[in-house]
């Protein structure tokens, strides 16, 4: 058994969670919440330690009591020795609101399991075998094979916030440009380096405030076209998402200007500036904006 797995469930729980999955296989009830913490149902849980549903209530729904008792004492040190120190020992799944099944962590199915498998008399030959066939790996791991759940299938926050303005953001009129389409590769850089793409984020309005003073400084109106209004949408979860927000839109045939100025004006005497101010806010890790502008600075051709 890896306990190291566990230590993140001394963290708070809340008392209710949804889950993302769950399923039952050999008649054992299992699922994922949407933290990712693997759990047993009571009943599955029940199971496992070859015991009644009823077992499983009796220890677990008063807790604070319980823990005071012999059988409660020694699986309460179990659960500290994994960093589990909270006050409950389950959270109410709310993916089926009708049954208001209980979720026992994986942390906790392991301490109760363990106390059967070694502590109870008589001895338990389920939670035994159980616990063997467990810590050669993890009820974790046995949990997310078997309910078919990908960890790795999950999208972190900063590349949904994107996705979700790319997709709100995808009607430009034809013969115009977006800054915040245009900066894509820059964008795509600061999410893989862990910048925290959100609403308080917003890499575009640094490039559309210095790229819009040189338009007007250079009169690029009357070079090409004038310039245009366009409504830009924020997701719904974005404080911006609640007002109508127009942000400007370029005439297509400025954007080879627009990338020798992006590339060769606001990445070489603008974006270190930017990059570490964020670093100092929080939303990149220390120490991050040498590499990232590294990154997407571009290379020359050699000279002939």
């Amino acid at each position: 058994m890896d306990k190291s797995k566990n230590i993140s469930f001394g963290e708070q729980y809340g008392l209710e969670l949804p889950s993302v999955v769950e399923v039952e296989v050999d008649g054992i009830q299992m699922g994922v919440l949407s933290d990712g913490t693997p759990y047993l149902t009571m009943r599955g849980l029940a199971s496992v330690c070859g015991v009644v549903p009823s077992v499983i209530h009796a220890l677990t729904d008063d807790w604070s009591q319980e823990k005071s008792k012999p059988r409660g004492r020694k699986i309460d040190q179990i659960l500290s020795e994994q960093g589990y120190r909270k006050d409950h020992l389950y959270v109410k799944t709310t993916r089926n609101r009708s049954s208001g099944e209980n979720a026992y962590p994986d942390a906790v199915c392991m301490a109760i399991l363990e106390y059967y498998a070694f502590e109870a008399k008589p001895q338990n030959q389920t939670a035994l075998y159980n616990y063997r066939v467990l810590a050669r790996s993890s009820l974790r791991q046995f949990i997310y094979n078997r309910s078919g759940y990908d960890p790795s299938s999950l999208i972190p926050d900063a590349w949904k916030n994107y996705r979700d303005r790319i997709i709100l953001n995808d009607q430009i009129p034809f013969g115009y440009f977006s800054i915040f389409r245009e900066i894509a590769d820059i964008v795509v850089h600061l999410i893989q380096n862990k910048f925290q793409f959100n609403s308080a984020s917003v890499p575009d309005l640094s490039v559309g405030k210095i790229w819009g003073k040189y338009w007007c400084k250079n009169d690029l109106d009357n070079k090409y076209s004038c310039r245009k209004k366009h409504t830009h949408k924020y997701p719904e979860t974005y404080p911006q998402g609640a007002a109508t927000i127009d942000a400007w839109i370029y005439p297509v045939e400025s954007l080879g200007e627009f990338r020798q100025w992006l590339y060769g004006t606001y990445i070489t005497k603008h974006f270190l500036n930017y990059l570490s101010s964020k670093e100092a806010a929080g939303v990149l890790p220390p120490s991050s904006s040498e590499l990232i502008l590294s990154s997407v600075t571009r290379p020359e051709l050699p000279k002939v």
